[in-house]
């Protein structure tokens, strides 16, 4: 996985609800798990901005509701730290639901901003955003 220039901070527990940004049908879902991460033997991963994670699918489509898919953060609460000195934070927590491993989004648009680190590591993103922030 390619590495973004911040220095993150990881606000996003296991078990966190959050908006779904893209218009693949659902609204809102649950992070139940953190792929791809580095942690600590005994610890609970936690997510931060542009990291892969695991949703389940709470409110939406009738057909979505209950799924299991994978996502990526696009917006965070918490601020964070750019390598120029700018700190960055959103006014909610979003992602966006990917259909591969590969990144490529499941809608056909984003909407609101995104972060600049996203478009880093997931350029399928990065072709459907709006906004880069």
């Amino acid at each position: 996985m390619k590495a973004i220039s911040a220095v993150r901070t990881h606000p996003l527990n296991v078990g966190a609800v959050v908006t779904v940004a893209d218009n693949s049908g659902a609204k809102i879902a649950r992070i139940t798990g953190v792929k791809r991460g580095k942690g600590t033997k005994g610890r609970q991963m936690a997510a931060g901005i542009a990291d892969h994670v695991k949703i389940s699918i709470k409110k939406g489509l009738p057909e979505m509701k209950g799924q299991v898919l994978d996502a990526v953060v696009v917006r965070q609460k918490k601020e964070w730290r750019r390598r120029t000195g700018e700190r960055i934070s959103f006014e909610d927590n979003a992602i966006v639901i990917i259909k591969d491993e590969k990144g490529d989004p499941k809608g056909t648009q984003i909407k609101g901003p995104i972060a600049r680190e996203v478009t880093e590591r997931w350029p399928g993103i990065a072709k459907i955003a709006g906004v880069i922030a």
